[in-house]
């Protein structure tokens, strides 16, 4: 008899994989209104496959917190609310006003975190300087700034935690620089970052590091609203 390996260690195949991936994304881009339901013969049909591998991506949803799985077998999906995503920021916060603090105290900066930090200064000065660029592109280029200043940190547990952070909180980075001022102030901040923290100026990175974190957290409300707009436009 042949063993499926990934099935004896209880993870998902690689069709089961495929599946959480795309609904995790569009989940994560408020596709579904918080408590859709999903069903597994709807998704068997969206997917074109068997039960076996909708159950099995379900039941990694709900273990990850994008869906809930209700007494009757049924999931609905499980969108962050007004708290709990403010609670997101505080954790966000207190996660990457240590690592700035940390990187500005090292002494000395392992060569590659002198690359990587001289990289994304290159990055924020062109994006100053050059042409306006879309919100969602804008966005994935803020978060690899904040995971990378965590990587530099070579701390992997809260590289870990701010990346699931960040995860749930892109499509709010993607409003957020819908705004017309937002790009600019963002560059700017960033940069501000970077100087202090290669100056060794821990005081000024963390000053810098809560500006630019505060600036998105106030367009929360505005943010939510928008991101159920565009949930329920999207299922009528």
């Amino acid at each position: 008899m042949i063993r499926n390996d990934r099935a004896v260690k209880g993870e998902p195949s690689n069709l089961s994989s495929s599946i959480v991936a795309t609904l995790k994304e569009q989940i994560i881009h408020w596709q579904y209104p918080p408590e859709h339901r999903l069903t597994e013969a709807e998704l068997c049909e969206k997917f074109n496959v068997s039960r076996s591998p909708v159950r099995e991506a379900l039941r990694v949803l709900a273990s990850d917190g994008f869906v809930k799985k209700l007494p009757n077998r049924a999931y609905v999906v499980r969108q962050y609310n007004l708290s709990e995503i403010e609670e997101l920021y505080d954790f966000r916060l207190a996660l990457e006003l240590y690592t700035v603090e940390r990187l500005a105290t090292k002494d000395p900066l392992h060569r590659n975190d002198k690359e990587a930090i001289s990289k994304l200064k290159s990055t924020w000065i062109e994006l100053l300087n050059g042409p306006a660029k879309k919100a969602d592109e804008l966005a994935k280029l803020d978060t690899l700034f904040h995971e990378t200043l965590a990587h530099a940190l070579g701390n992997r547990p809260l590289l870990q935690h701010l990346r699931t952070i960040n995860e749930r909180l892109m499509l709010f980075r993607m409003i957020d620089f819908d705004k017309s001022d937002r790009a600019e102030s963002t560059c700017r901040q960033h940069l501000k970052i970077l100087k202090c923290i290669t100056a060794g100026d821990a005081p000024g990175a963390r000053a810098a590091m809560q500006r630019n974190i505060e600036e998105g957290r106030n367009n929360v409300h505005t943010a939510i609203k928008d991101a159920l707009a565009k949930a329920y436009s999207s299922r009528a």
